[in-house]
């Protein structure tokens, strides 16, 4: 406080002629104090510094006796003229200047200390302010044209206060909204009307009186902006303890509406400037501590606004865009009659007949946010399986990266640019010293198909070994060493340089979990097929694996395994090439990469999904041997492999992976996750196996223990009623009876616990068919 107790007293007689009792009050940014008079009359006593700014005191000030003048007289504070008639008085004090004013006690009840904000007193706040904004619409002051902080125009301006947050989680989710305000609102701000507004109406600014908003104090933010944003202010303090925030949020807008049209592009904006407020406010908390603050109106909310950013996120935007619509009488933007007949029509016509389409209802998905997807019907999902967002749908961190690189340059590699440079620095610096040189491309199967042209070629050999059951890509060569492809329906079946290997299948293969020596057992199968293509002359050049099995069943090695396949592939003079295209960049959890987990050194790695979040990138590392043996004269060229846009997109989600500590992340939540799976395996009998690291799961269904018989189609029921209840799964294995669950890294424990709970109730109900 600038000014003690008893000046303020000496103030108030000496400017103002009251003889009152003086009580500081907390507030946020100026010095507040209740004065009281022995007749109990009372006033608010608030002094602004020269930092708030003579212009914007004086606005507020205008501001107030403007609303005087107007049909809400009474539900505002009305400025009090000091004895010289002036509605503003300026003091000194250490040379510094500051300026007071006096306002009349407002009664009521502040909304924060309501037991329960009814739907009735959700309407009363929305008629109240919707009069307000109409009152307020030929009011003009030029001290109020300021910049503000708190002006959701600024919203983007609280990304300087985002770092101070803490914690991954919610300062990832923070940053999408702020990413979202300037992807779908920045654009509208033209078009959105513009007036005076409070720009503060929060649970402490509003007063109550039997069940109806009475009155609302605190000019101190008012503003020329924007006017909806009046609204979304006012809505997301309003809704901060509600269960159901959405519906709480349509009756304020519908009562609003009634008394000040809105438009249909606010109508548009509406959620993204909620979020944006929140987004604000937290930043600012985090700012505030970390500048070590004891002032507890810096902190008031920041619990519930965290709360109501993490249900808000789960919201579709285009449900809650259509149920403000429908509430303010504009036609709905959803049609859940339409069953997508003339596009899939299309898309038959026009795309490959082959190309599949998931779930026995197609999703029209319209947008993602981190490990959420938003369908067209205002649904929203959580993506359990889309293991190619590694980092979340639409990272504002990698978008921003993105965004600013294909706005500054994106050619081919002919020319220099440091960012290729970078990038396979950075990237071999998470693997083991052997693996020096990197071959950028744009896809794994492209990736596998270089793989095996450079072990061809270094090597001097043709043929390749394969584990059953395994799929490796979609180019000619990826198909041909893949047994999932070749050996289906349409398949070409297997080539004679391809020699197809047990799967090691600790559930259903030849050894078993309790086979402590299954990974040696698994491998001398391995050695065994060695010897017998020798003594037929066949040499081996490449043994190519998942290091754990994808599309095989979502299989970890056993223990061993790999080591001992290596060293006996390497004495035949064959290349070892570890697949993780499905599997690195920290998605196991234990280690980086998934070969890690077995104790080995590949010479080859192969790279993609995950390494650009869903941008095409892919990659090849390998040893220098192997790179000097390639470089044989004959040029290797990729047009996109290498570009500007794909060298940042790795660098920036090798950083995101980093920096929100995601591998540690997907360990903890992976093992959290499975320990769930294992008990609903104690009450289910159709979970036969629980198996996987980190977020790479896979779960078993059988119908029966004994005979592991698979169950199907249980199985694929299962997964159109989870799809029913929002979570996105999918089948994989032999066998088509395993869930498989790789969500993107930032799926939460509180994904995890949602995704059990749902399972286990749908489990329960296929108990009963």
């Amino acid at each position: 406080m600038i000014f003690s107790e008893r000046e303020i007293a000496r103030i108030a007689k000496s400017e103002y002629g009251l003889e009152v009792n003086v009580k500081a009050l907390n507030g946020y940014e100026e010095d507040n104090f209740l004065m009281t008079a022995d007749s109990g009359e009372k006033w608010i006593l608030k002094v602004a510094s020269e930092k708030q700014g003579r212009w914007a005191v004086e606005g507020q000030v205008s501001m107030m006796s403007y609303l005087s003048g107007t049909s809400l007289a009474g539900r505002f504070p009305e400025v009090k003229s000091n004895l010289g008639g002036a509605l503003l008085t300026t003091l000194t004090k250490n040379e510094e200047v500051f300026f007071v004013r006096v306002l009349t006690f407002m009664e009521g009840t502040f909304w924060y200390q309501c037991e329960g904000h009814t739907p009735e007193l959700l309407k009363s706040l929305g008629r109240f302010l919707g009069g307000m904004d109409k009152a307020l619409e030929g009011f003009v002051h030029q001290g109020l044209h300021r910049y503000l902080s708190w002006d959701l125009n600024n919203g983007r301006d609280a990304l300087r206060e985002i770092i101070f947050i803490q914690d991954p989680h919610k300062k990832r989710i923070a940053d999408y909204f702020l990413l979202q305000f300037e992807t779908a609102v920045l654009p509208q701000l033209s078009e959105l009307r513009r007036s005076v507004i409070h720009n503060d109406v929060n649970d402490y600014n509003i007063l109550t009186n039997n069940g109806e908003v009475s009155g609302l104090i605190d000019f101190g933010d008012a503003v020329y902006t924007a006017t909806i944003h009046n609204l979304a202010i006012a809505c997301t303090y309003a809704i901060l303890y509600q269960p159901d925030p959405l519906k709480a949020a349509a009756l304020v807008v519908e009562a609003y509406h009634q008394e000040h049209p809105l438009t249909t592009v606010e109508i548009e904006v509406l959620y993204y400037l909620i979020a944006t407020r929140l987004s604000i406010s937290v930043a600012r908390s985090a700012f505030n501590a970390a500048q070590q603050s004891n002032n507890e109106h810096h902190f008031l909310t920041e619990e519930a606004a965290w709360s109501l950013l993490e249900k808000w996120i789960r919201i579709n935007p285009l449900y809650a865009a259509d149920l403000f619509r429908r509430c303010c009488g504009f036609e709905g933007i959803i049609h859940r009659d339409d069953d997508h007949a003339t596009l899939l029509s299309s898309r038959h016509k026009y795309v490959g007949r082959n190309l599949s389409i998931s779930y026995n209802t197609p999703l029209k998905i319209q947008q993602g946010a981190l490990q959420y997807l938003y369908d067209d019907k205002g649904d929203t999902y959580i993506d359990c399986v889309n293991n190619v967002s590694h980092i979340g749908h639409n990272h504002p961190v990698l978008v921003r990266a993105m965004q600013k690189q294909i706005a500054t340059l994106n050619t081919n590699t002919r020319y220099l640019h440091d960012g290729i440079v970078e990038y396979a620095k950075a990237l071999t610096g998470m693997l083991p010293d052997k693996l020096k040189v990197c071959y950028f491309v744009n896809s794994g199967s492209e990736a596998n198909d270089l793989a095996i042209r450079m072990a061809r070629h270094f090597t001097k050999r043709n043929d390749i070994m394969v584990l059953d059951h395994a799929y490796h890509g979609t180019s000619t060569l990826a198909i041909e060493m893949s047994p999932y492809k070749f050996d289906s329906k349409g398949g070409s079946g297997q080539k004679p340089y391809i020699h197809k290997l047990e799967s090691p299948d600790l559930y259903r293969g030849r050894l078993k979990y309790t086979d402590q020596n299954a990974g040696e057992g698994y491998a001398a199968s391995v050695s065994d097929m060695l010897e017998s293509l020798r003594v037929k002359s066949v040499e081996v050049a490449a043994f190519i694996c998942e290091t754990l099995l994808g599309v095989g069943g979502q299989i970890p090695l056993p223990d061993g395994y790999l080591k001992n396949v290596y060293e006996h592939v390497r004495s035949y003079g064959g290349v070892c090439i570890a697949d993780e295209v499905q599997v690195g960049f920290g998605r196991v959890g234990e280690k980086f990469w998934g070969f890690e987990l077995q104790g080995v050194v590949p010479d080859i790695v192969v790279m993609g999904k995950p390494i650009g979040n869903g941008h095409p990138l892919a990659a090849v590392v390998v040893t220098e041997e192997i790179a000097e043996a390639f470089d044989n004269g004959l040029e290797y060229f990729n047009t996109f492999g290498g570009n500007p846009v794909s060298m940042v997109t790795g660098l920036t989600v090798l950083k995101v992976i980093n920096e929100e500590r995601l591998q540690q992340h997907a360990l903890v939540t992976g093992n959290y996750l499975m320990d769930l799976f294992r008990k609903l395996g104690e009450k289910h009998v159709l979970i036969g196996d629980v198996r996987g690291h980190g977020l790479f799961i896979g779960v078993e269904l059988v119908k029966d223990l004994e005979t592991r018989e698979p169950a199907v189609p249980e199985i694929d029921i299962i997964v159109e009623l989870m799809k029913q209840r929002g979570f996105l799964l999918s089948t994989d294995g032999p066998l088509h009876n395993v869930l498989k669950i790789k969500p993107p890294l930032v799926f939460s424990k509180q994904n995890a616990k949602d995704l059990a709970t749902n399972l286990d109730e749908v489990l329960a109900e296929m108990s009963k068919r």
